[in-house]
């Protein structure tokens, strides 16, 4: 009974009845948004392709670089110049010890040294005793270079004092000075002190 229409007029009127025009849009669209996404992930793909290789040559520059540092170190080398630093470190602490040392040893004679001319400034020009005939304050202070162990030697001519010798019993040796007026005091007496 089917077969007395004729079967092509069937299959028109059977797809004028579905509505495909939706669906062909959808695949539309479908096909575009693959295409779009193909061409993105291509790009992103070549674009982490580049990145990867840049990388691949740091880092083989750098492998190279550090290669060539490990060939270029020393244990033994640098095992020696350790042991030279510390060696050198033990010295200069030595050194800076002795120095402080030395430095005490200074500050306690400056200080007795101090306590012998307080003593002799208490006792005033005149020592503590009555003056002789003819002393003067210059004498007394030549009396305290003499305990110090300078003695000074006056021009013969001018009467000025112009020479000075510095007699060290610790280190046993003898300076010898002349003072030249165009220094200072302040100058002379430093020398004094670091000879003594």
């Amino acid at each position: 009974m089917l077969l007395d229409e004729d079967p092509a007029a069937l299959i028109a009127q059977c797809t004028s009845h579905f509505k495909i025009a939706n669906d062909t849009a959808s695949l539309s669209r479908i096909s575009d948004s693959l295409s779009t996404l193909s061409t993105f992930r291509s790009q992103h793909l070549g674009t982490l392709k580049s990145s990867l290789q840049s990388t691949q040559r740091t880092h083989q520059t750098l492998a190279a670089n550090h290669n060539h540092t490990l060939s270029q170190h020393n244990p033994t080398n640098h095992a020696a110049e350790i042991l030279r630093l510390d060696t050198e470190k033990f010295k200069i602490a030595k050194q800076a010890s002795d120095l402080d040392i030395e430095g005490e040893r200074l500050a306690q004679e400056m200080g007795r040294l101090g306590g012998v001319a307080a003593e002799l400034e208490g006792e005033g020009v005149e020592g503590g005793r009555e003056r002789a005939e003819g002393e003067d304050a210059t004498v007394l202070k030549l009396r305290l270079y003499r305990t110090l162990g300078i003695d000074v030697e006056a021009d013969p001519t001018t009467g000025t004092y112009n020479k000075a010798v510095i007699r060290n019993a610790s280190k046993g040796d003898v300076h010898v000075v002349n003072i030249d007026p165009k220094f200072s005091r302040h100058f002379y007496t430093n020398y004094f002190w670091r000879t003594m």
